[in-house]
């Protein structure tokens, strides 16, 4: 108990410093959350994208269902064909009306007639996509494919940049945060000086001496850590109907339940959520642990 109460003391008696060490750990946990949220968007996104179909053939009028499946069979013979699905025109139209049924406008100047019929083609790995696209586009009667192979690998792209910016910013923010604690430890553990002696005089033992200290370093990383959690919570909370409509056709997941209102949070879920307040939480004891530890270390010879 002491000790506790001294851990609070030296927190209180030393505001400013205390301040700086909390900010300095918020913002490094924050960012590390913002790159967290961004990587499991991107990787949302990717997921879904890959879960589509990965080439969409659009066929001219001329192309009748014999003739499609045909050129089905020649893609089933490569070896290289996952799955084909046939979309005829009243499909098409079925699907049209499904995702326009709140435009009366657009339903009524469309019909089955001036919309193609199409196969939605995926490939059993991505690198075959570019062989079944040449072999579809060498058909006759082919009038349009659509290839999301370019969207996954723009996707691919992204988070790689995503992530190694965060990384090297990450390292960046830790080793500042690291040295402002280890120079705030320091600076305390020099004022209290006299007060080391008189403990080792008396007979107290290094660890009941550094704990208040290295107490307080811990308390540094819980503080900055719940504050970066909370911000980028309510954050999230905040962006997510810009996030759905922007992402229109994903399906968001639930965060929770309440009373039949189901409250969404994409791409984020309430596990989730508590999941990274726990990695948070644990960054920040590690963080402000090693940096008061070497600052015991360092500057209290015992």
């Amino acid at each position: 108990m002491p000790n506790t109460i001294s851990t609070w003391q030296r927190i209180r008696r030393t505001p400013y410093q205390v301040v700086a060490a909390v900010f300095m750990i918020f913002l490094t946990l924050f960012v590390m959350a913002v790159f967290m949220v961004l990587a499991a968007t991107s990787s949302a996104v990717l997921t879904y994208f890959e879960t589509k179909p990965q080439l969409t053939v659009f066929f001219k009028d001329e192309k009748d269902k014999t003739a499609i499946d045909t050129l089905v069979e020649k893609l089933k013979n490569t070896g290289k064909l996952a799955n084909s699905v046939y979309i005829s025109k009243e499909q098409a139209l079925a699907i049209y009306k499904e995702q326009n049924k709140n435009d009366p406008l657009l339903l009524e100047m469309v019909t089955a007639d001036i919309l193609p019929s199409s196969l939605e083609v995926s490939a059993t790995s991505p690198q075959y996509l570019v062989d079944l696209s040449e072999i579809v586009k060498s058909e006759s009667g082919v009038d349009e494919v659509v290839f999301q192979k370019d969207v996954v690998d723009t996707l691919i792209t992204w988070t790689s940049v995503v992530r190694k910016i965060g990384l090297v910013f990450m390292l960046f923010l830790i080793s500042a945060t690291f040295f402002i604690i280890l120079t705030s430890i320091g600076m305390k553990i020099a004022f209290r000086k006299e007060e080391v002696e008189i403990l080792k005089l008396v007979g107290a033992t290094g660890w009941y001496i550094k704990k208040p200290f290295i107490a307080e370093g811990m308390v540094y990383g819980i503080c900055g850590a719940t504050m970066a959690w909370i911000v980028v919570t309510i954050s999230t909370l905040y962006l997510s109907p810009f996030m759905t409509s922007f992402f229109t056709g994903i399906p968001s997941l639930p965060l929770f339940k309440l009373s039949g209102l189901t409250i969404y949070i994409w791409p984020f879920t309430f596990p989730l959520f508590l999941l990274l307040w726990i990695l948070l939480l644990l960054a920040g004891i590690i963080i402000g642990l090693v940096g008061s530890l070497v600052a015991v270390n360092r500057y209290m010879k015992y």
